[in-house]
């Protein structure tokens, strides 16, 4: 399995331009965010490749979003009737995500018949009012996003709900350079979430072996967050991510070697609770799945787990976290 690189600016260096491409190792990587990621050919800039795009960001949606989004396109103008007419704010919020999601399904639909009438020598050009009529249901769709919650409960992930008017609007390969720029963002997330863990609850007497394995997490799910899933060596990556997260999830605290196994805290130093310090360490191991897969940052999620580690390295146990969406 690769590596992703993350690049060392010596103190009196400049770092490379972002974007700047270099080949190492024989793999083209672009730079962002201080990290060079493994880039892949870019579809022909066509109908159809957008229609493939648009139809895959799509499936990509629903798959890291809340359940019952997934509403056929045919159905969207009973879910704006819904939406509508829904009082109860809660209740507003999740018919506000399945209108979202009937209004990506819709203009998914038309983009598919504008490929297939394209395919029969029908000239589609960009004023075309099925072309407008799509790009407003997927502006409208990307407008809507902020309603919809993450799988898990978490925050919502904006990025996702406005790719598809992206690739919509914009030429591929300039979608494409836009996702290596997320993807860059995504490494950084990574490696602030596996520091935070290594310097709270790493830092707990019990916890003291805990740095190895966050760190080989946090190494696999990079090589895998700038791996697409076509990838040939998408199967040794993927199955090297999940078990260094089982191996994170199983970790066994312990006092270090040569420490009597009830020796006290030292004077005024907090209690910390195991059974705390293993939640927060499959918090993390969770999060960081999250954003591997999706590819996206979760800046909220990153910021709030953080300053949980450090409440619980400060106090000894954790704050409330609210309940996860049933699965």
């Amino acid at each position: 399995m690769t590596t992703v690189r993350h690049l060392e600016i010596a103190a009196a260096a400049e770092p490379p331009a972002e974007g700047t491409r270099r080949l190492i190792d024989g793999q083209e990587r672009v730079y962002y965010d201080g990290y060079w990621i493994k880039t892949y050919p870019v579809p022909a800039d066509s109908l159809d490749a957008k229609k493939r795009l648009i139809e895959a960001l799509t499936r990509r949606l629903f798959n890291h979003t809340e359940y019952g989004l997934n509403i056929p396109g045919h159905r969207l103008a009973e879910a704006r009737a819904a939406y509508a007419a829904e009082q109860d704010p809660g209740k507003s919020r999740v018919k506000a995500a399945m209108l979202a999601g009937a209004l990506f399904n819709r203009a998914t639909d038309i983009f598919r018949k504008l490929v297939e009438l394209q395919a029969e020598g029908i000239e589609v050009g960009c004023d075309d009012a099925l072309m407008r009529e799509c790009g407003q249901y997927l502006m409208e769709a990307m407008e809507l996003g902020r309603f919809v919650l993450h799988r898990s409960g978490e925050e919502g992930i904006d990025e996702l709900w406005g790719e598809p008017f992206r690739a919509f609007s914009i030429p591929v390969e300039d979608f494409y350079e836009g996702r290596y720029i997320k993807i860059g963002q995504t490494l950084r997330d990574i490696d602030r979430i596996a520091a935070a863990m290594i310097d709270t609850i790493g830092q707990v007497p019990l916890f003291a072996g805990v740095a190895g394995p966050i760190r080989d997490l946090a190494a696999a799910a990079k090589v895998k967050t700038e791996t697409l899933r076509t990838d040939p060596e998408i199967f040794d990556i993927w199955s090297s991510l999940v078990t260094a997260g089982e191996r994170l999830a199983n970790f066994t605290p312990g006092p270090p070697t040569g420490t009597p196994s009830r020796c006290p805290p030292p004077a005024g130093s907090p209690v910390h609770s195991v059974s705390d310090g293993l939640h927060l360490l499959r918090a993390g191991r969770d999060l960081v799945f999250y954003i591997t897969r999706a590819r996206t940052p979760m800046p909220k999620s990153t910021r709030e787990y953080i300053e949980r580690c450090q409440t619980y390295l400060a106090i000894g146990s954790v704050p409330f976290a609210p309940a996860p969406l049933p699965a």
